[in-house]
């Protein structure tokens, strides 16, 4: 069984079973984005040679794991299923406290972690190859799936349970050994989630955490020569330089990036269904959700109405520190973050017409979180950069189009494709939608953001490349196919299959 991480705010490395303190003297503070006078975790910026013995410890353990029958591997997975639903309000808080979410988001994400645990140690039992016929006789030809070895899993701040867990868990189920490198903003939130699995019986050396920069612990990581492949979720630039990188190599890569998501919405809509969704769409999670509604595209006839709609609804959503049961949405993750979402909103200011919020909130305990207010822009034009560019925060565009024809070309004009939403009662518009709109993940009539543990998750386009994460799908990422033939015809044969 593997020791306890100490209870303490300093963020400790998780190798080879065995929570230990980094060697680093680089230490950075990371403190409550709601309240900065609280230090939630010190983070060390571990060093390359730390990343290496993670590594190792990883390579040591694979043997063993690999020849762990998988449904006793699916069965671990199982048990921190049940560890994760007894203490998923003690995750949600130190989630809220380390990221800003607010605690009802922040459980919401625990309990979908927990799916994610049930329906992955089912997989356990589901490891499966297929068996074809032969062109030959007596020759029996079916395939399986194998573990790679050693993966490299980099995980982003803003959902520091459930990427990790839907990565963790088709690694491991699977038969790989995993190395995470976790975003130093919410480091101590990944490192419970790991504890989980630890008691839950993971096995030394099969699961380890290094806490670090991108460019050392994460890059040393991407670069190993015994990493088989490398599961990222983050910026586009910082992706696209894993996948340059893993292409060298002859890595096996999956980047999942950024969005864009429209939500489009028809003159037939229930624009009082659309109103809500927009809004929950757009604001919760601060906007920091890569499937965050960030566009609406809307017919003109209907728009005056609706934007009216989605005011009214926005103006009643309280911001503050997200521990707060009756806070609608917390604060940006950080400081430059918030930066972003300043800079956009007063470009924004120039080029369209503003009509909710727009500001940095100031005063009482606005004075100390990293405080911005939902935010409403209308009459965008579709090719500014308010429509254009991931924000990653509360701040929502408002596109308006003539009819269905050109609400399809604005929904499919940016680079991104993750996540849509279609609010119509059409039946025809519904399925011309569904065929012809560019996003891994689309919705008819609810919001753009949400997803289920058994069903594939990932875009297209500039959002991802690789394969799928979640669902039946996410094992193909983290196996290997094999084709075998046996023949037992005894004899030689004087022809072949080819």
């Amino acid at each position: 069984m593997a020791t306890p991480a100490p209870n303490e705010r300093l963020c400790r490395n998780f190798i080879d079973g065995e929570w230990v303190a980094s060697r680093s003297a680089r230490v950075v503070e990371r403190r409550n984005p709601a309240n900065l006078d609280e230090i939630v975790t010190l983070v060390p910026l571990s060093t390359p040679e730390e990343m290496r013995q993670a590594i190792e410890a990883a390579r040591k353990a694979f043997p063993s794991w690999r020849d762990t029958p998988a449904p006793a591997r699916g069965r671990i997975l199982a048990r921190a299923a049940q560890l994760m639903e007894q203490r998923k309000e003690e995750l949600a808080r130190l989630l809220t406290r380390e990221e800003g979410k607010t605690f009802k988001d922040a459980l919401g994400e625990v309990i979908k972690s927990v799916r994610v645990l049930e329906f992955m140690a089912g997989e356990g039992t589901r490891l499966a190859g297929e068996t074809m016929p032969s062109d030959l006789p007596k020759n029996f030809a079916y395939t399986i799936k194998q573990p790679m070895g050693v993966v490299g899993l980099i995980t982003p701040w803003n959902f520091p349970v459930s990427i990790p867990v839907w990565k963790i868990a088709p690694a491991i189920v699977a038969g790989n050994t995993v190395v995470l490198k976790p975003s130093t903003f919410a480091a101590q939130t990944a490192a419970k989630t790991l504890e989980l699995l630890a008691e839950a019986g993971v096995p030394a050396g099969v699961i380890n955490m290094v806490v670090g920069s991108g460019r050392e612990a994460g890059g040393t990581l991407v670069e190993h020569p015994d990493v088989r492949a490398v599961s990222f979720t983050g910026s586009n630039a910082v992706g696209s330089g894993i996948y340059h990188t893993g292409a060298e190599r002859m890595k096996k890569c999956q980047c999942e990036m950024g969005g864009k998501n429209p939500l489009v919405v028809l003159r037939d809509a229930d624009l009082e269904l659309a109103a809500d969704a927009t809004v929950f769409g757009a604001f919760a999670s601060t906007g920091q959700r890569c499937t965050a509604t960030s566009r609406v595209v809307i017919e003109e006839g209907v728009a005056d109405r609706f934007v009216e709609m989605v005011v009214s609804r926005a103006k009643k959503w309280k911001v503050g520190n997200g521990l707060e049961l009756d806070v609608d949405m917390g604060p940006a993750v950080n400081e430059q973050q918030i930066e972003t979402d300043m800079r956009y909103i007063e470009m924004g200011k120039g080029v369209a017409k503003l009509v909710l919020g727009g500001e940095r909130l100031a005063g009482g305990a606005w004075d100390r979180g990293y405080f911005v207010s939902p935010t409403i822009f209308d009459h965008v034009a579709r090719d500014s950069s308010l429509a254009q560019d991931e924000i990653f925060g509360p701040v929502l565009s408002v596109v308006r189009v003539k009819d269905f024809d050109e609400a399809m070309d604005v929904a499919n004009s940016v680079k991104y494709g993750l996540s849509s939403s279609l609010y119509s009662n059409d039946a025809a518009r519904i399925f011309a939608f569904i065929d012809r709109i560019e996003t891994g993940i689309t919705h008819v009539n609810s919001p753009t953001v949400g997803g289920e543990a058994h069903l594939p998750f990932g875009g297209m386009k500039a959002t991802g490349v690789g394969m799928r994460e979640m669902g039946h799908g996410a094992l193909d990422f983290f196996t290997e196919v094999k084709s075998v033939y046996i023949d037992y015809t005894g004899s030689r044969r004087e022809t072949r299959a080819y």
